[in-house]
Formats: structure tokens, C-alpha cells, sequence
């Protein structure tokens, strides 16, 4: 028997199923974005990927798991725009998130209207939002470092300063442009970092 052989014959496999695990998730990222999650079937991201049905199936078991992967894949591009942040900078944490809502906002929206027919959109909003919290109390790790209190005062108003909503009502209810919702976001981080009335700061 020719191990040589076999171990490439192998190797080929194995480099075929991922590109085609690739292709089957580059075509559900684009269903995933532009649709809700309710209209995206495994025969529309099956064809777009040029697979079967029962291809995307055996690569990724159901809608559900087809979601978690696009969810985790989706997640790491998150991780990359905020990994250019500059920590304890307010204008370089807004910039980045601006980058993002403009990117992907109006989806995270639409993705928070499902979560109450859709345990797995739940799980991953509620997943996002634990690593959006963290990440803001690792950024402004200098100006927490107060008493519990004003702390917990203190990121309550960040997140509502950084959410999607706050994006979306001023961009798209309000119908400021990119840069004044910027300058408007930046504003209110910065209100939030200020100290309350009656709280002295070393």
C-alpha cells in the first residue's frame, strides 16, 4: 500500500471540504445580512454555494447550525474592527463602533427583534452583549477603578452610550449623518465617564 498516496488523497480531501464549508458559510453570511433570519433556507444558501442540500447538511446539520457558525465566524470580524480601539480612548472606541454599526447595525437590530421567537438568536444577542460590556470595562478599566456605586452608574450609561439602538435612533430616526452621530456618541461616552454630582475623583 502506498502511504505516500493515501496521505495526499487524504490531505485533498480534507482541503475540499473546507473550501466547500467555506463557500457554504460565505454564502450564508450574505443571507444572514441582507434578510431576516425567518426568510434564509438552506436551499437558497445551498444554491449560492453552488452544494446540495444534503452537502450543507452533512457539513453543517441544520439552519440552526448553520447559524452558530456564520454566528461565530461573525463574532471574530466583530473582535477584529474593536481590536483596533486604542484602550482608555474614547474617539478610537466610538470610531470602532461606528465602523461596525454602519457595517451591521440595521441586522443587530433586526437580529434583537427575533430573540423572543428564536432561542438561538436569544442565546447569541445575549452572548454579544456579555462580551460588549466586558469589552468596555476593559477599555475604561481607569475610570471604573471608583466605588461600586458610581461604577455600576457608570457602565449603565456607557452601554446605552454605545449600544445599536443609540446608533440607530440617531441615524436613522433622527437622521443625522455619520459624522454628527459620531460626534453626538462620542459626546455622550464622554458624559458618562464625567463624574456624578457630589463624586470627587483622585
Amino acid at each position: 500500500m502506498n502511504v505516500g498516496r493515501r496521505s495526499y488523497t487524504l490531505g485533498a480531501r480534507a482541503e475540499s471540504r473546507e473550501a466547500t464549508a467555506r463557500r457554504i458559510l460565505a454564502a450564508a453570511r450574505a443571507a444572514f445580512l441582507e434578510n431576516p433570519y425567518e426568510d434564509v433556507t438552506l436551499n437558497r444558501v445551498a444554491k449560492a454555494a453552488g452544494v446540495s442540500h444534503q452537502t450543507l447538511l452533512n457539513h453543517f446539520g441544520s439552519k440552526e447550525g448553520l447559524f452558530a457558525a456564520f454566528g461565530e465566524e461573525h463574532h471574530e470580524e466583530i473582535q477584529a474592527l474593536r481590536s483596533r480601539v486604542e484602550p482608555g480612548d474614547p474617539r478610537s472606541l466610538v470610531s470602532a463602533l461606528m465602523e461596525q454599526y454602519e457595517r451591521f447595525g440595521d441586522v443587530n437590530v433586526r437580529w434583537e427583534i427575533l430573540e423572543e421567537r428564536s432561542g438561538l438568536v436569544a442565546e447569541g444577542m445575549s452572548e454579544a452583549r456579555r462580551h460588549h460590556l466586558a469589552w468596555l470595562e476593559e477599555q475604561f478599566a481607569a475610570w471604573l477603578d471608583i466605588p461600586v456605586r458610581e461604577r455600576r452608574r457608570r457602565v449603565a450609561l456607557l452601554c446605552v452610550a454605545t449600544d445599536v439602538k443609540t446608533w440607530k435612533l440617531l441615524r436613522r430616526h433622527l437622521g443625522h449623518g455619520r459624522q454628527a452621530t459620531t460626534a453626538l456618541m462620542l459626546e455622550l461616552v464622554e458624559a458618562a465617564l464625567s463624574p456624578s454630582d457630589g463624586e470627587t475623583e483622585d
